[in-house]
């Protein structure tokens, strides 16, 4: 895939979400190697989540979990909905469950 181009899905409410080429490059796997040849896992996990939550930092963007995808136990992408349409912006795997921003 040329870099100019980008992947899109939808979020579980029907909402376009993409993820630019250039992002996925140049942000996400410069940070996360390991999430090379897992794109696929990326998008699924903003379609079918197993948990969303809304980030305790920023308001509008939301924390997708899916499980036993990636190179982890779970893989954590984080969507933007500051613009329209929505953007994937990080995506890394986590090894332990997620929890509510708000439990300890």
């Amino acid at each position: 895939m040329a870099r100019s181009e980008q992947w899109e899905t939808k979020d579980p409410d029907g909402n376009a979400v993409n993820l630019p080429a250039s992002l996925w490059h140049e942000k996400i796997l410069q940070n996360h190697p390991e999430l090379a040849g897992h794109v696929d896992d990326v998008l699924r996990a903003v379609q079918a989540p197993d948990v969303i939550y809304i980030d305790p930092t920023y308001a509008e963007r939301r924390r997708f979990y899916l499980r036993g995808a990636g190179p982890s136990r779970w893989l954590l992408v984080v969507v933007s909905y500051e613009q329209s349409p929505a953007r994937i912006i990080s995506a890394f795997g986590i090894r332990k469950d997620p929890r509510a921003p708000w439990s300890k």
